[in-house]
């Protein structure tokens, strides 16, 4: 009798992100993942159970690769404004293929209200605790909010952003908020 085959999760989730990133989120299903892996649908459903599973796998896995660069910038212990900053240099460092995979699962993630609402909690805690009664505070709140837009715009393809314009514009991004912290401290 032959060994059983075993199937490799993080293969898998490769699999589903290229799907993601080329065909979009209408493409991704399990079926269209188990035909990249080369695998029968019921592999994919033994690893993953069903696409919310999947989606919510490849979600995990790419919030700890963003987490791991995040944490390192930002400390055990980040002050609000410290959380901003780290935010801001992890999305300017992250690699266009990571960020377009990232893209791509954001709008996967948007068509299930409960991959809505974690999403929807992550983006308010990247602000939470700045006081907005401050310039400074206020300057931050921008700051992510351009963060964000950036990202989103270039990663959706609404306006193409080349990696030297992409490294100007955080470079103010980030010159605006430091400044406004050197200030103040």
């Amino acid at each position: 009798m032959g060994r059983q085959r075993s199937i490799d999760r993080d293969k898998v989730l490769d699999a589903a992100e290229e799907i993601v990133a080329t065909q979009g989120a209408a493409g991704l299903t399990i079926d269209s993942v188990a035909k990249a892996m080369g695998i029968s649908k019921g592999g994919v459903q033994y690893c993953f159970g069903n696409k919310d599973a999947l989606i919510d796998a490849m979600f995990e896995r790419w919030g700890k690769a963003y987490d791991t660069v995040f944490d390192s910038i930002a400390g055990s212990d980040p002050t609000p404004l410290t959380t901003v900053q780290a935010h801001m240099q992890a999305t300017r460092s992250s690699d266009q293929a990571s960020s377009a995979k990232a893209a791509g699962l954001m709008a996967t993630l948007i068509q299930t209200p409960e991959h809505l609402n974690s999403t929807r909690e992550w983006y308010r805690s990247r602000i939470a605790g700045l006081d907005l009664n401050t310039e400074q505070g206020r300057k931050a709140r921008l700051a992510f909010l351009a963060t964000e837009g950036a990202f989103m715009l270039r990663f959706f393809g609404f306006m193409d952003i080349e990696q030297p314009e992409w490294e100007e514009m955080f470079a103010d991004m980030q010159k605006w908020v430091l400044n406004e912290v050197t200030r103040n401290d």
